[in-house]
């Protein structure tokens, strides 16, 4: 039985011999930012493919409002894509580009012109209505390619990597604009993505693929402070997995915990834990300033190698901080600390 505004159920894709999408159920509802997060060749694009109709699924179904699309047209679902590369039409302005999908539907000139700008003012290039795509810039194309598939009005629209393209600044910038852009506009976005950190600043809830499967679906505080497998918990950042006698010692069991690393703390190494601490002593072997923080590697007696951050606060001439070669204790407080299950 399907919950979501997009469900999927039993969904599987094979590839000749490659099992891309291993029996799948997911929920996407009404009105959500969510991504779909992963590595290369995990599946994410392929479940963006058959959302969309582009791609056929070996068994399973596919419902988006509770009506079965699994075999419908991509043209017959009600939703739309945006791609990396934008596809805008060279030839034709920005205003001709998003009117397109209007006319084909037969929309009359005066309403699909009206509907048309109304989308351009939606991203904010009223302005440049009138330019050809080669005249704009990577984020501007970027917009434009939303407001043409926003103008349609579909109940899901889907993006696949859509700011791969884009330098680091133009990237952090579009990721803002589209966060309002589906805030305001209130349709649901899937969103497909490698970058963590893009996930992470976006979503309402991220789904974590490996290999075909989804390893975890939570909000972005859930999966990066509560891990449910090993993957998840190193594929979100930064990360420090107890397990076995590494475990056994510091937790009492050989549980498998993960610890990030802005949790931890240097202090000599002869300080005392306190009531409600964990922690381990080793040598620091490595420490890079990067600006707003600095990354220390510490390497314990038993061969553990334990990541923390140090938020830098002070001025550089101003830090009292541990150097390379400095014994230290790496402490945390215990339940800061999370039990890993898988």
């Amino acid at each position: 039985m399907s919950t979501g505004l997009v469900s999927l159920r039993g969904v599987n894709k094979f590839f000749d011999e490659v099992h891309a999408v291993a029996n799948l159920d997911l929920d996407v509802n009404a009105g959500e930012f969510f991504s779909m997060l992963g590595p290369s060749g995990s599946g994410k694009t392929t479940v963006l493919r058959l959302i969309a109709g582009f791609e056929n699924a070996s068994s399973g179904k596919i419902m988006i409002e509770s009506q079965d699309v699994t075999d419908l047209a991509p043209f017959d679902r009600p939703v739309n894509t945006v791609f990396q590369d934008y596809a805008l039409f060279p030839h034709m302005s920005i205003q001709e580009n998003v009117e397109y999908g209007l006319r084909t539907r037969k929309v009359a000139k005066p309403e699909r012109a009206k509907q048309a700008l109304a989308a351009i003012d939606s991203v904010k290039l009223s302005h440049l209505s009138q330019r050809l795509p080669h005249q704009l810039s990577g984020g501007q194309r970027q917009r434009i390619a939303l407001a043409r598939a926003l103008v349609l009005r579909p109940k899901v629209l889907l993006l696949d990597e859509p700011l791969g393209a884009l330098d680091k600044q133009l990237r952090e910038e579009m990721q803002v604009e589209l966060k309002r852009i589906q805030r305001e506009a209130g349709i649901t976005f899937i969103f497909v993505t490698h970058d963590q950190e893009e996930a992470m600043r976006m979503s309402d809830r991220i789904a974590v693929f490996n290999e075909g499967s989804i390893e975890q679906v939570g909000t972005p505080a859930e999966v990066y402070e509560r891990p449910q497998t090993k993957f998840v918990a190193s594929f979100l950042g930064v990360s420090n997995i107890f397990s076995g006698d590494d475990a056994k010692v510091i937790f009492g069991s050989s549980t498998m915990v993960n610890i990030r690393p802005e949790r931890i703390k240097l202090v000599p190494a002869d300080t005392k834990l306190k009531v409600g601490e964990s922690g381990v002593v080793g040598s620091i072997i490595e420490s890079s300033y990067i600006g707003a923080t600095t990354i220390y590697l510490i390497q314990t007696q038993s061969g553990q190698r334990v990541i923390a951050t140090r938020l830098n606060e002070e001025l550089p001439d101003q830090i009292n901080r541990f150097e390379t070669g400095d014994r230290v204790g790496a402490v945390w407080k215990s339940d800061h600390s999370a039990v890993i299950p898988t």
